[in-house]
């Protein structure tokens, strides 16, 4: 684009969708985290962090992979984790196979408090995200965040769901 080109503008369809997104984007995950720390004491993103470590092979990650899962920079993911290593919800180890990576990986203190919490979040979710939705509503949503997500996750390190056939 050049200085003298005019910005495609947003009409109004478009602007009212934006301004929905970013809203959603930023409550959702403080309602999120309200029920969590009400009822679990986890941080949303702790929990995200111990929901990807259960789903990875052996409940183990690299801190990389388990960063870009997460979306997180490795300061706060590493501040995060010795947090929950502290709390004997995870264990970190020097990688086997690379001596110069650390793996993080859910205890099974840990996997219980994930499951523990699960039902609550669920609910939560549930109630928050899918309830106000039709079933082609969620499908759509489906489809349209997945065509975002090319754009801003080209490399595909967004959690997925490892059921989804497509």
């Amino acid at each position: 684009m050049n200085d003298t080109s005019e910005p495609r503008w947003l009409d109004q369809a478009e602007m009212t969708a934006w301004l929905r997104l970013v809203a959603v984007n930023e409550r959702l995950p403080g309602v999120l985290d309200q029920q969590l720390r009400r009822e679990s004491g986890f941080t949303h993103f702790e929990y995200q962090v111990l929901a990807m470590l259960s789903d990875a092979p052996e409940r183990t990650l690299r801190m990389t992979q388990l960063g870009l899962q997460t979306n997180a920079t490795l300061p706060r993911l590493s501040h995060v984790v010795k947090r929950l290593e502290d709390r004997g919800l995870v264990e970190r180890s020097v990688a086997p196979e690379d001596k110069r990576a650390i793996n993080a990986a859910l205890t099974d203190d840990g996997f219980a408090a994930l499951a523990e919490a699960a039902p609550g979040h669920l609910a939560s979710v549930r109630a928050h995200v899918f309830d106000p939705l039709s079933r082609e509503q969620v499908l759509a949503l489906s489809e349209a965040l997945a065509a975002i997500l090319t754009k801003v996750d080209p490399m595909g390190d967004a959690p997925q769901d490892r059921r989804a056939t497509s």
